[in-house]
């Protein structure tokens, strides 16, 4: 009998793609069959995303495509997963009838089903499937790794209690809940069998990993206890929150071998009035002695942030004391986003809303006084010898392309490695910075026996 082929398109964020990868794992197990041409498929997922206004935008037109194609293809089912389909079950199966099946954010576990009822029967009413947001998360066996082999996502915690006033996650995903250390390890055991070698742990916030199930915050343990798993030589931390960093977490990564050094700390804003306003739990003077101490304690750690331009209320002052503090702070890697107003949540509400095209100028002020920070930073590596993960081969050179323990993929710089060797991806070699372009970094292979 021949295999039923699935297309599936992830949309969003990185934690969205880890709850895609369990879904085609579960689907894999069922026998279906993968394909990268929607034209060949007999069923269509879409892993949806709706955190801000473009990336809705992008989920609704991903749907009104693929949904042409129970017209003009052979799909015989489409499914809707993710936040757009927690966000607007009702509006998605009533503007789109050509959808049959729509999964909520804690329902990816049904998808088999969901598909395989959908394929089973006549023309009937859509499928949908929503459990409880408070549903407890699991680990992600037998996932498929859609990344490429060598590094993969590891999501230890679902969902978030902070309640930032201009964000809608907690109502598409629940509260803050950890996904057992136990499963995270045996997770992470099955993805090194895969071939993986780099862990990027994610969650909403990933410091607060363990308060809920073992009465304090366990990061420091989970990161210890993932080092021991044979195969990861590289695990990275994103999405800590500078208010629950703790002395025992910055001594995990300062010591812990596999542990990059390397931390994603969203900060949001540095103006304390508008960081009240966002809802955020600390202030500059915090940030600032935060940011301090991680150097002081950790040299060599490359600091990522993201910020928000234009947020409700923000005056020319506001933004100028946020260009100071960029300025000041010299984060290694930054990105800036436009605020985006969602509705139900409180800052959608609130007065003195800064126009669009205000957030934008602002946005590309920081994002233009950042490329000089890096720019620098970039020349400043030069002569530094580092460890490269390398990830592929520059077409008809003889030279490859890999990552620093400063890059996280998808988001930071690369480095391009001029080598007369044969190097082959997933291999992490020693190279000595010799130039950069821009964001990214120009080396040559170290030989460390010569020296």
């Amino acid at each position: 009998m021949e295999k039923i082929k699935l297309f599936c398109v992830s949309l969003g964020c990185d934690k969205n793609l880890v709850d895609t990868e369990k879904m085609l794992g579960l689907l894999n197990s069922e026998g279906y069959a993968f394909t990268d041409d929607e034209g060949e498929a007999d069923a269509i997922l879409i892993n949806t995303c709706c955190f801000i206004g473009d990336a809705k935008e992008e989920s609704v037109d991903t749907i009104l495509e693929m949904a042409r194609l129970k017209e003009e293809g052979r799909c015989r089912a489409l499914v809707v997963a993710g936040c757009l389909a927690q966000r607007y079950k009702e509006e998605i199966l009533e503007e789109i009838p050509e959808v049959d099946g729509i999964l909520g954010t804690t329902s990816c576990d049904e998808i088999v089903n969901v598909l395989n009822g959908i394929l089973g029967r006549e023309k009937a009413a859509p499928v949908s499937c929503f459990h409880d947001l408070a549903e407890p998360p699991t680990g992600g066996e037998n996932r498929v790794v859609t990344t490429g082999g060598y590094y993969a996502h590891l999501k230890i915690a679902e969902g978030c209690d902070k309640r930032c006033t201009y964000c809608i996650i907690p109502y598409l995903r629940g509260s803050f809940r950890s996904v057992p250390m136990e499963q995270l390890v045996q997770e992470a055991g099955q993805l090194a069998e895969q071939g993986v070698k780099e862990l990027i742990l994610v969650a909403q916030e990933t410091t607060l990993y363990g308060k809920d199930l073992y009465g304090g915050k366990t990061l420091p343990k989970l990161l210890h206890e993932l080092a021991k798993v044979p195969g990861i030589q590289w695990i990275r931390l994103q999405y800590c929150y500078p208010e629950e960093i703790t002395d025992e977490l910055i001594e995990a990564i300062r010591t812990e071998e596999k542990v990059c050094h390397y931390l994603d700390i969203p900060i949001q804003h540095a103006s304390d009035r508008i960081l009240r306003r966002m809802g955020r739990r600390t202030n500059q003077a915090q940030l600032r002695e935060m940011i301090a101490k991680l150097r002081r304690e950790i040299p060599d750690i490359a600091l990522r942030t993201t910020l928000i331009s234009g947020f409700p209320g923000e005056t020319q002052e506001d933004h100028e004391e946020l260009m100071t503090f960029v300025d000041e702070m010299e984060f290694e890697r930054l990105g800036v986003f436009a605020y985006s107003a969602e509705e139900d949540t409180p800052a959608y509400s609130f007065p003195d809303q800064v126009p669009q095209e205000v957030k934008e100028e602002r946005r590309d002020e920081i994002m233009q006084l950042q490329q000089e920070i890096a720019f620098e930073k970039s020349e400043d590596m030069v002569g530094r010898v580092l460890t490269v993960l390398i990830e592929g081969k520059v077409v008809d050179e003889p030279a490859y392309v890999g990552r620093t323990y400063m890059d996280a993929p998808g988001v930071d710089g690369l480095i391009f490695v001029n080598a007369d060797v044969e190097l082959m991806s997933g291999d992490f070699v020693r190279v000595r910075v010799t130039g950069s372009a821009e964001y990214d970094l120009i080396g040559e292979i170290y030989d460390e026996s010569a020296q």
